[in-house]
């Protein structure tokens, strides 16, 4: 039997990266998938190439995580279209690169807001199913860096673990499981056009890993879909790092 059997995950982000690997994965494994993205044609691909591979997904339209009304309405359909909600992988933010007095206010929470709205929408569901919560951090979430200039993704991904944190504590009362995958360098569309971009300085940096090769968006899903199942059925508040050893190992000192 597939390990997420007839469970009913929905997942934020699927136009895409890991949001997007997330969705087949957790399909592949069983899962009823509602999918969901601001850019709406691309998450319609990701539905059917679900299809494609004998799964089952769901695409109400357009969801923009930052828009509370939004993600309400994304949720209330994929529960009445399948009976309630058992697992929410929540994925949304962009990198930014650029000092604290560069950026703007409106970079910091521009992943932290979609993570909280996602969960509280979906709250009353995971309450009754005793369902599980999946979050996607970062390593610049737990380690800061000279290199990357990116102090609101610092501050928005720091802000993912503590959330997950925090729906650990308050789902145990109900059963529900939160935990945390927080990523390191990977190889994905947005990524090779800012973080690795040949004129961007932090692009020598996030190459080299002990694993010595960049993630990539199906190593994230692995993780998520194990931490989705009964798996990790004694797993919350865990915080695992996907990142090929790259935040456990100080640079070699220069010669």
């Amino acid at each position: 039997m597939r390990r997420l059997e007839g469970k009913v995950a929905l997942v934020s982000g699927t136009a895409r990266g890991p949001g997007k690997a997330a969705a087949l994965r957790f399909a592949a494994e069983g899962a009823l998938v509602v999918v969901g993205d601001l850019l709406h044609e691309e998450a319609l691909e990701t539905q059917r190439q679900i299809g494609r591979e004998g799964g089952t997904a769901l695409a109400p339209g357009p969801v923009d995580v930052t828009r509370p009304a939004s993600v309400e309405g994304w949720v209330a359909e994929a529960a009445e279209a399948f009976g309630g909600i058992d697992i929410i992988l929540a994925h949304a933010g962009t990198v930014r690169l650029g000092f604290l007095a560069e950026e703007s206010h409106d970079g910091s929470p521009a992943t932290v807001d979609p993570v909280w709205l996602v969960a509280r929408a979906a709250w009353p569901h995971l309450i009754r199913s005793r369902g599980c919560v999946v979050t996607i951090g970062s390593t610049v979430g737990i380690r800061a860096s000279l290199s990357h200039h990116r102090t609101a993704r610092h501050d928005s991904k720091g802000g993912v673990g503590a959330l997950t944190r925090r729906l650990a504590a308050e789902g145990s009362a109900h059963g529900i499981r939160a935990n945390c995958v927080s990523l390191g360098p990977v190889d994905t569309e947005s990524a090779r056009a800012d973080l690795l971009a040949e004129a961007l300085p932090p692009r020598d940096s996030v190459r080299p890993t002990p694993l010595d090769r960049l993630g990539t968006p199906q190593d994230i899903a692995r993780v998520a879909a194990f931490l989705a199942s009964e798996e990790a059925s004694s797993v919350s508040g865990a915080h695992l790092v996907v990142d090929g050893g790259w935040s456990a190992v100080l640079p070699d000192p220069l010669t």
